[in-house]
């Protein structure tokens, strides 16, 4: 007679979800704002809108993970900076509409639940929607055995903001002679980690816990810097000038990126000179001999 087959020996061990689900709410609930609507019997989170001063409110949503640096991460096992990765390059894509982030969702697909790890994620994720004023109420969590090997997991993230339709930058606007502005980073972020990964360890025999020459940190530390968050930087700008247009420098990198802000016939001029660029970007053209333009 065949032994009675249960959930979680087919791998999916619903009462450590609910006890993760558990842990991890407290951390959600110490960002919500005074908007966050408690609701027990709500499977949909509930946020009230906050219209004043608005003259043409409209929401703005974006969608977004951290690529292959979930790998780096895994290696060295240090994930809190994940989370701030997740919440920055979600923010980071409303504020070229110059939108206010309102709230955050996450979604976290797993082979085999590993609390301790995960729950470092969504500290991180929990800090980084504290920084910008954000709230995180929501996420799913799945695990999901023979999808993913056990140790893997992968994230995406979900933020809506808040814009008004009457100080939406206006890039038919750019004319000649603006000025463009730039924000640093703090890193490499979260775009470019195959290649970055290809060139430093394949290529050229690196490890994570070596400090190559040029560098005062080791490459565990330089590339699992997290994601910069540019909410509050980005939308001062707006209040107090009103930029016409703006890109978050993600894949495609600068001219995959900057060329989309030019209008047809314009071009726009970069001074190489006027700004510094991180040690680890000159090490990674080094160590995979990367064009100029590939880094770029």
């Amino acid at each position: 007679m065949k032994e009675p087959l249960s959930y979680k020996a087919a791998g999916v061990d619903i009462e450590a979800a609910d006890a993760f689900v558990n842990e991890v709410a407290k951390l959600a609930r110490a960002t919500h704002s005074p908007s966050v609507l408690p609701h027990s019997a709500a499977y949909a989170s509930l946020f009230r809108l906050d219209l004043a001063g608005m003259s043409k409110p409209v929401l703005a949503g974006t969608c977004d993970g951290v690529g292959t640096k979930l790998l780096v991460a895994r290696e060295a096992g240090r994930y809190r900076g994940l989370g701030q990765d997740l919440v920055a390059m979600n923010v980071n894509d409303l504020l070229p509409v110059a939108a206010r982030p309102l709230f955050f969702l996450d979604y976290i697909a797993c082979g085999k639940l590993d609390p301790a790890a995960l729950t470092e994620v969504v500290a991180g994720m929990a800090d980084a929607c504290k920084a910008v004023g954000c709230s995180l109420i929501g996420g799913e969590t799945a695990e999901m055995p023979g999808l993913y090997s056990r140790g893997d997991f992968d994230l995406a993230g979900f933020a809506v903001g808040l814009a008004d339709e009457e100080k939406l930058p206006r890039p038919d606007s750019v004319a000649a002679g603006d000025w463009l502005l730039a924000l640093p980073s703090s890193g490499i972020h979260s775009n470019g980690l195959s290649l970055a990964r290809e060139a430093l360890f394949t290529r050229g025999g690196m490890h994570l816990g070596a400090t190559p020459s040029g560098l005062t940190r080791t490459l565990a530390d330089e590339l699992l810097e997290p994601t910069a968050l540019y909410v509050k930087p980005a939308l001062e700008l707006h209040r107090r000038f009103g930029f016409k247009t703006a890109a978050h420098v993600t894949g495609g990198g600068l001219f995959g990126r900057l060329a989309k802000l030019a209008r047809p016939g314009q071009r726009l001029t970069l001074d190489p000179s006027s700004f510094g660029r991180p040690a680890i970007f000159d090490l990674i053209a080094k160590a995979g001999a990367v064009s100029p333009l590939e880094m770029a």
